[in-house]
């Protein structure tokens, strides 16, 4: 029997919320009555990971949905405080335009910017300013620590420079990363593994600077570099497979053959 607190063909935020209280309340859905914030913060981080495969698409119905996804966890883990009468949605929101308000003087305030590089300064030292972060003890604490390491990586970077801890030029990363490619070849030539693989991450941390100097992002670099070989490899499969033939039955010659095609 359909919810009376659901208007048919109604889509809007009011009936989300009135959605995910049926789906909470007694006679609802026993899989999302039981579920809490932190069993559903591993399905929030895969909805947003799908939104990003989403957004490389570049498929307006596919984005749609995904955000749409998004929206209905966000809204789900706030009703479960409100439930408890720790905030609302609302206060999520309310909070939100504050701190938008707050970080945006150049927009809502006398403030001027000149650049966008001016609007990431003054974001920066304004957020430092805020309360919440007084109690911090070092400028690296406000990077969360259960980021992906390329993304944390390129945080942690930025976080730094901004504070007046970098190099001057890209040139300088780039002298530094052609040392550590160097003594990654030597770790690989003794075979010692412990070494190799520290002087690997060292060389992905000195790319994630390299990255940041270009302002490339690395983690979108390398997702676009992964679609990319994703796409040729199954182009590969598919010459193939039509002209009858398995990738492991054709040499290592032929293979690379292929892929230059």
């Amino acid at each position: 029997m359909e919810d009376p607190k659901l208007k048919q063909n109604t889509f809007s935020i009011k009936n989300l919320l009135k959605l995910i209280e049926s789906l909470r309340s007694p006679h609802g859905c026993p899989w999302d009555r039981k579920q809490t914030p932190r069993s559903m913060l591993v399905y929030l981080l895969e909805e947003m990971y799908e939104l990003a495969d989403a957004i490389e698409t570049e498929n307006p119905e596919e984005i749609c949905e995904e955000l749409g996804d998004v929206l209905f966890h966000i809204f789900f883990m706030a009703s479960m405080f409100e439930e408890t009468g720790q905030f609302s949605i609302h206060d999520v929101a309310r909070v939100s335009t504050e701190k938008m308000i707050r970080r945006h003087p150049h927009v809502f305030g006398a403030d001027r910017v000149e650049s966008p590089d001016d609007v990431v300064q003054n974001w920066q030292k304004i957020k430092l300013s805020e309360k919440n972060n007084f109690a911090n003890k070092s400028i690296l604490d406000s990077v969360p620590a259960k980021l992906p390491a390329l993304m944390r990586a390129f945080m942690m970077f930025d976080r730094t420079a901004k504070a007046g801890f970098d190099w001057n030029h890209n040139s300088d990363n780039l002298k530094i990363l052609e040392k550590k490619i160097a003594d990654l070849k030597s770790a690989l030539f003794v075979k010692d593994k412990t070494a190799a693989a520290e002087e690997f991450g060292d060389v992905l941390l000195m790319l994630v600077n390299v990255a940041r100097f270009a302002k490339i992002h690395p983690e979108t670099a390398l997702l676009g570099s992964v679609k990319r070989f994703e796409k040729r490899f199954k182009m590969m499969e598919k010459r193939l497979t039509e002209s009858g033939t398995k990738l492991e039955d054709i040499s290592q010659r032929e293979k690379k053959q292929i892929w230059e095609k």
